[in-house]
C-alpha cells in the first residue's frame, strides 16, 4: 500500500480550508445536536399533555433517545469535509462513510422502534398491565432485530464492493436445510410465535381442546401445558395445539342453557298449555338469567316434551348449576300444582295360557320357543287356576 498516494491529496490542501472544514464539523454537530434535544423535549410536552397522538410521541422520544453521539460526530466531520476538494480516492472513501454513519443510526433508531413498539404492542394484549412478557414475545423480537441487522452489514458491505450474493446464497441453501432438519421444532417455535401475537388463550385461561379441558399453566416455545380438570398435567405440543378447535371459557360472556323436559303423555290439552308460561315465569323471577323461550316440543307415545332454553349472564360455571338447580326444583313444584305427571308413559304385559291339549305333544316335537313359552306360562299362573 501506497502511504504517500493515499495522503498526497491532503498534504495539497491549505490551512485555511482546514480550519473551515472544521468550523463547519464544529457548526453541524452543535445544529444537529440541538434540533434532537429540542424535538424530543417538544414529544415529551405532547406526552405531558395527554393528546390523541400520545402512543406515537412516546415512540419517536424514545427512539429519538437512541442517537448515538459518536455517529453525530461522524456526520459533522463529513459534512466538514464536504468543503474540501480531496479528490480520489477520498471522495469514494467519504461516499463510503457516509453510508455507514447514516445506516448505522438509522438502524439504532429501528432497533429501538422495534422494542418499544412491541412491549407496547404486548402490553396491550397483555390480561394484566404488569404481566412480565413471555419468552415467546422476547424471541420474536429478537429474530426481527437479528433480521435488521443482518440486512444493513449486507448492505454495508455491498455499498464497499463486496459481492454478497454469494454470501446471500450460501446463507439461504443453508438455512433450508437447517429448516429440513428441525422442521418440526420451527413448526412449533412459529405456532408460540402465533399464540403469543393472536391470542387465542393465556396463562390462567380455562380451554377445552382435542377432547380434554383445563387451565393454561405455561405456554413455551415448543409446548403448552394445561392442568386438567381432573389433577393431572397435559402437555401438547403447540403446532398440534392449533390445529384442532379451541373454546376459551373464560372469554365467555355469558352462557347459553337448553334442556327439555318430559311429562306423561295422559296429560290433558288445558294441563300443557299452562306449563310454557309457568315456566317462563320461574325464569324470568331468577336473578342474572335472561328468557329465551320455552315451547312443546313434540308429542309422542312415549312423553310430552317441552324444550326449555335461556341465558345465564354469569360465564361462572357454578354459578350456573346453581341457577339451573332452582329453575328445575321450580319446574317440579310447578308441575304438581298444575297436576302434570313427569312418570312416563304405562306398559302392560299380557300372559296368555297355552290349553294343556296343545303341550300334550311330545317333548321331542316341540319347538325349544315354545317349550320356553310354555315354561314362562306355567310360571306366571295365577293360584287356584
Amino acid at each position: 500500500m501506497d502511504i504517500h498516494a493515499i495522503t498526497s491529496p491532503l498534504a495539497g490542501i491549505a490551512p485555511a480550508n482546514w480550519l473551515l472544514a472544521l468550523a463547519v464539523a464544529i457548526g453541524s454537530y452543535v445544529i444537529m445536536h440541538g434540533a434532537v434535544v429540542l424535538f424530543r423535549r417538544h414529544l415529551a410536552r405532547l406526552s405531558e399533555q395527554g393528546r390523541a397522538d400520545r402512543p406515537a410521541a412516546e415512540l419517536l422520544k424514545a427512539t429519538l433517545a437512541r442517537t448515538s453521539k459518536l455517529a453525530l460526530i461522524v456526520t459533522a466531520l463529513l459534512f466538514g469535509l464536504t468543503v474540501l476538494d480531496l479528490g480520489a480516492p477520498w471522495d469514494d472513501r467519504v461516499r463510503h462513510l457516509w453510508f455507514i454513519a447514516l445506516g448505522a443510526q438509522l438502524a439504532l433508531y429501528l432497533d429501538r422502534a422495534l422494542s418499544v413498539g412491541a412491549q407496547r404492542y404486548f402490553r396491550s394484549r397483555a390480561s394484566a398491565p404488569d404481566a412480565p412478557a413471555t419468552v415467546a414475545n422476547t424471541l420474536m423480537v429478537w429474530v426481527l432485530k437479528t433480521v435488521l441487522w443482518v440486512v444493513f452489514l449486507l448492505a454495508v458491505l455491498s455499498n464497499v464492493g463486496i459481492d454478497v450474493s454469494t454470501l446471500v446464497a450460501s446463507l439461504g441453501i443453508g438455512g433450508i436445510a437447517v429448516a429440513l432438519a428441525v422442521q418440526n421444532v420451527l413448526g412449533d417455535l412459529f405456532a408460540s410465535l402465533s399464540i403469543a401475537v393472536d391470542k387465542p388463550f393465556e396463562v390462567g385461561d380455562s380451554i377445552s381442546v382435542a377432547g380434554f379441558s383445563g387451565n393454561v399453566e405455561h405456554v413455551g416455545l415448543k409446548t403448552t401445558r394445561i392442568r386438567s380438570d381432573s389433577g393431572e398435567q397435559i402437555v401438547i405440543a403447540n403446532a398440534e395445539l392449533l390445529k384442532n378447535t379451541l373454546r376459551n371459557f373464560k372469554r365467555m360472556s355469558t352462557r347459553r342453557v337448553q334442556f327439555s323436559l318430559r311429562a306423561n303423555p295422559a296429560t290433558t290439552t288445558a294441563q300443557a298449555a299452562q306449563v310454557p308460561a309457568a315456566l317462563r315465569a320461574i325464569i324470568e323471577a331468577q336473578e342474572g338469567v335472561r328468557y329465551d323461550r320455552v315451547h312443546l316440543k313434540s308429542v309422542t307415545q312415549e312423553a310430552l316434551e317441552f324444550d326449555v332454553v335461556f341465558h345465564v349472564l354469569d360465564p361462572s360455571y357454578g354459578r350456573y348449576m346453581d341457577i339451573q338447580q332452582t329453575i328445575l326444583l321450580a319446574a317440579m313444584e310447578a308441575f304438581e300444582q298444575l297436576g302434570v305427571s313427569t312418570v312416563g308413559a304405562s306398559r302392560h304385559l299380557l300372559i296368555e295360557r297355552v290349553p294343556r291339549a296343545a303341550s300334550a305333544k311330545p317333548a321331542a316335537s316341540v319347538k325349544p320357543a315354545a317349550a320356553l313359552h310354555n315354561i314362562v306360562s306355567t310360571r306366571k299362573q295365577p293360584a287356584g287356576m
